[in-house]
């Protein structure tokens, strides 16, 4: 009986891994949508979100599956964070700075269209 739930919670274990690192994993065997290391060595890309909130998970999936590197900021744990979302208006998260461009929610067209 233990091996049976130890297998089970070991399973869960695994889903939830592959669902938080799917853009990475993307990435892997789609290496053809990936952004030109052109684009990304120019980019400066500054997320600001937290951990909860599904938008900044679908931000961040989006990121890595298209190779963007970027520095994200959790404005829940990060003092220095909050004040720095707080004096880009705040108003909701995430807030993605592409280059300087300001970009509200989840938005993968502007944030391709803020890189180039």
């Amino acid at each position: 009986m233990l091996t049976g739930v130890l297998k089970k919670c070991l399973l869960i274990l695994l889903v939830v891994v592959v669902y938080q690192n799917w853009g990475k994993i993307e990435r892997l065997f789609n290496p053809t949508q990936v952004v030109s290391e052109q684009t990304q060595a120019k980019a400066r890309v500054v997320l600001y979100a937290t951990e909860w909130c599904g938008y900044c998970k679908l931000t961040r999936r989006f990121l890595d599956q298209k190779g963007i590197a970027y520095k994200a900021f959790d404005i829940e744990k990060d003092a220095q964070a909050r004040k720095a979302y707080e004096a880009l208006g705040g108003g909701g998260i995430p807030i993605i700075d592409v280059n300087g461009t300001l970009i509200r929610g989840y938005d993968p067209d502007a944030i391709l269209a803020a890189l180039k």
